[in-house]
């Protein structure tokens, strides 16, 4: 069985290549939707079916046994349904598992580790899709794990395309834009909350004040998903190993199947940059979409 990792575009390559590197001997399959992205612009409602859509696809269609959502508005408007959906502890006698053979199969997601981080700082800032800073889910998580964090967001909303573009240069005077609610606030730590937004890594870096601490999730991710699987021995003794790799598989692409549901040239540009020259995107379709 395979790790799978949905996001709702190509931004949760970036993690997936994380994990992939930190934990080199497993199965991945990546599914990004390409096709209706960003989610961050979505209703509650819109965003639940299309990630049940994606987890759904993943655990059925390419065995899956665990699936990280690498989606923060996903995992701010989704996620905690979906677990109930598949723990039966959690869901309702009355109710069945909405998937076939989806028992025993978990799914996680990136915005609570995120959190965690940022709930050791005094002062953070947040940004985030449109869905994810509305929701509330950063301070609500981070008040949890420390009620005296001061949190601030704001809202990035034109991040998402420009990544999905690969346009880090015609990012600058939009980063610019969304840091500017922060410069009086004396931040400890900025949240990229987002994982499109990692890409901007280094613009942001040079735009933020010196010592302010970058809470980037593709840093974060791979580590806490070492710590669940010793948590867990169950789960990761379910997952397949990979074969020995061959002299013409690259390093980068070799254990990582990319599906996507709409393919441009953007998308194997991409691919190929983050996962090597023979990544080969794999067109899908959710859905009715």
């Amino acid at each position: 069985m395979k790790i799978g990792i949905f996001d709702s575009g190509l931004g949760g390559l970036i993690v997936a290549r994380a994990i992939q590197k930190a934990l080199p001997e497993y199965d991945y399959v990546y599914l990004g939707d390409t096709k209706r992205v960003p989610y961050g612009n979505r209703s509650h409602d819109t965003v639940f079916e299309f990630t049940k859509e994606g987890v759904e696809y993943l655990f059925c269609k390419e065995n899956c046994a665990i699936v990280i959502i690498a989606c923060n508005t996903a995992s701010a408007r989704a996620l905690r349904r979906l677990q109930k959906m598949y723990t039966p502890s959690l869901r309702p006698k009355s109710e069945h598992s909405p998937f076939a053979g989806g028992e025993g199969k978990k799914i996680l997601g990136v915005l609570i580790p995120a959190a965690e981080e940022a709930a050791k700082f005094e002062r953070v800032g947040v940004i985030g899709t449109l869905g994810t800073v509305s929701s509330g889910t950063f301070p609500k998580e981070i008040k949890k794990l420390n009620k005296k964090t001061f949190i601030f967001q704001n809202p990035a909303p034109m991040l998402v395309s420009l990544a999905e573009e690969g346009e880090t240069k015609n990012a600058l005077s939009f980063i610019e834009k969304y840091l500017e609610p922060f410069r009086n606030k004396k931040l400890n730590a900025l949240v990229l909350g987002c994982t499109h937004y990692p890409i901007f890594k280094k613009e942001i870096k040079k735009l933020l004040p010196k010592g302010v601490k970058i809470i980037s999730q593709d840093e974060i991710i791979p580590k806490k998903l070492k710590e669940y699987f010793k948590r867990h021995p169950e789960i990761e003794k379910k997952l397949s190993k990979r074969r020995k790799q061959t002299p013409n598989e690259s390093k980068a692409s070799y254990g990582a199947r990319i599906l996507v549901t709409d393919k441009t040239q953007t998308v194997d540009n991409l691919t190929k940059k983050w996962f090597g020259k023979n990544a080969k995107p794999k067109l899908v379709q959710l859905g009715k979409a």
